[in-house]
């Protein structure tokens, strides 16, 4: 008797690789933030404080545009990588599909780092 789910294939690298796509989210984090920290200047040459209000609203726009779009990407690579894996070891011809929703799953994320990136180039500077 065969089982249902061929563990030889579902054990192969094809359940590395949403756990892959879900890691590079946390590099567009860490890009994001060392982008914000080029924004941060202690004072000006009379001693005041440069980072206005405006500058710190769009770094917090730009943090969570990118966190909730890492989020919302994230939770899409985990549904269809736990769905597609399953779906794979079951039958082979799936895997194509699974890899293509995976990659508009991580694009997700991408746009939010574009978008985040846009948004942290909006700054004023103080001037007193």
């Amino acid at each position: 008797m065969q089982p249902f789910v061929r563990f030889n294939i579902v054990a192969n690298s094809f359940e590395r690789r949403p756990v892959v796509m879900a890691g590079v989210l946390g590099i567009y984090w860490l890009l994001l933030s060392v982008i914000l920290l080029g924004g941060f200047t202690a004072t000006t040459a009379k001693d005041q404080p440069s980072y206005s209000t405006y500058t710190a609203y769009a770094h917090l726009s730009a943090g969570l545009c990118c966190g909730f779009s890492g989020l919302a990407s994230g939770m899409a690579i985990g549904l269809v990588g736990d769905a597609g894996v399953r779906a794979v070891g079951q039958q082979e011809k799936l895997f194509v599909g699974m890899i293509l929703i995976l990659i508009f799953a991580e694009a997700l994320g991408l746009y939010g780092l574009i978008v985040a990136i846009i948004l942290s180039q909006q700054t004023y500077r103080c001037s007193y």
